[in-house]
């Protein structure tokens, strides 16, 4: 997932770079929803895993 935002965020610049505003846009927006969506699954699967391991010892 973090591969495709890379992908749509080099796309995006490279758009921006020839001028192609529209293009740039669409594919900047596309690269930060899939950044985001990483971050959260990255983030449940660190929760899903420490309560796997029976949770940090306190």
């Amino acid at each position: 997932m973090l591969y495709w935002a890379a992908v749509f965020f080099v796309i995006a610049i490279i758009a921006a770079v020839f001028g192609f505003g529209g293009i740039a846009a669409g594919a900047a927006s596309i690269a930060k929803i899939l950044f985001f969506v990483f971050i959260v699954l990255f983030l449940l699967s660190l929760i899903s895993g420490a309560f796997r391991r029976g949770g940090p010892r306190l």
